[in-house]
């Protein structure tokens, strides 16, 4: 019986790998025939528009994204989770602030803030400086605030507005955590799959999930960029822009629907010009810390009911945790 499996297992892959140059042969020629309309569509001062925007989000973000892919994978493999641990204070109120002041050593974005800070949770930290270390990480580690700074070049003080705003909101997360979260909303996540491995094996493959997820949502990111600034009437942008409080939520529910790398955010966010830098701050704060990506992450990591608590809180503080920064910042 095992054998029959084996050899349907391998007609069907042989089926599919014949499929392949076949869907790949007639997409070309569906390419060549319409080549004439394409080339048409692409004239076109809005598509030209469009991909001006588009590539230069991508030249601008890729070397960052690259390079806090490849020292995320070496710390999340070369730096073991029981460091942190020691680490930190045994006072929860105490290991908070010190936690969340750690996330600026590590040079990554959010899709490797989740699985460290599971593993803290594994290794025994409390869950509040945990989830402080998750918050923080994305936000204030070097790569972010200096792809900030590029960004932002005629406005430096946004790098500090990041710096205060996010690892504010990530202290008070964690704080709120301790007082009021209850240990049956925090499921224990589960140990990876891969502890097996060796390390050479272990950081590639970090590298090529941080590329697929990081890279995939960078390219969409991009292209919402370009299709807000090229296609968005004016007078919308202009509307949304001129009224404060509605520029600050537009551009915090932006954040969650783009789930922008937290290492290209900022090139998107400045391509924006139509806002005020406050509203931009709230795009900054939000998107590392709860976008749709983090929250199907948070939800597998940590569980459902977590995800449903904690999210929407986190949302509220940074929003709340940015107006506030750029009070007095900005």
């Amino acid at each position: 019986m095992r054998g029959a499996a084996e050899v349907g297992e391998a007609a069907e892959v042989g089926r599919r790998e014949a499929r392949s140059p076949l869907v790949l042969t007639m997409l070309l020629l569906l390419l060549v025939l319409l080549q004439g309309p394409i080339r048409g569509a692409l004239s076109a001062p809005v598509m030209q528009s469009w991909m001006t925007v588009f590539v230069a989000v991508l030249v601008q973000a890729l070397p960052f994204l690259v390079l806090g892919v490849l020292l995320s994978a070496a710390i999340a493999v070369f730096v073991p989770p029981s460091f942190f641990a020691r680490a930190l204070p045994s006072r929860p109120a105490l290991a908070v602030p010190v936690a969340g002041m750690a996330g600026a050593i590590l040079p990554g974005c959010e899709c490797a803030s989740v699985p460290v800070a599971g593993a803290l949770v594994r290794r025994g930290v409390t869950p509040a400086a945990a989830l402080a270390f998750l918050l923080s990480a994305p936000a204030i580690n070097p790569i972010v605030l200096t792809a900030t700074a590029v960004a932002f070049p005629r406005n430096p003080e946004m790098v500090l507005a990041r710096f205060v705003a996010s690892l504010l909101v990530a202290c008070a997360m964690g704080w709120l955590w301790h007082r009021l979260g209850r240990t049956d909303w925090l499921r224990p996540p589960e140990r990876p799959h891969h502890e097996g491995d060796t390390k050479g094996a272990a950081f590639w493959g970090s590298v090529r999930h941080d590329v697929m997820h990081a890279g995939g949502f960078l390219v969409v990111g991009a292209m919402a960029a370009a299709t807000l600034k090229a296609v968005a009437p004016a007078s919308w942008l202009r509307t949304a822009a001129d009224n404060p409080l509605v520029a600050i939520l537009a551009l915090a529910i932006l954040a969650v629907l783009l789930s922008i790398c937290s290492e290209a955010d900022a090139f998107v966010a400045a391509s924006l010009t139509q806002f005020s830098l406050t509203a931009k701050l709230a795009f900054l704060v939000v998107g590392p810390m709860i976008d749709l990506k983090l929250f199907a992450m948070q939800a597998g990591t940590f569980g459902r009911g977590f995800a449903l608590r904690f999210a929407p809180a986190t949302f509220v503080a940074a929003i709340l945790g940015a107006v506030l920064t750029a009070a007095v910042l900005l």
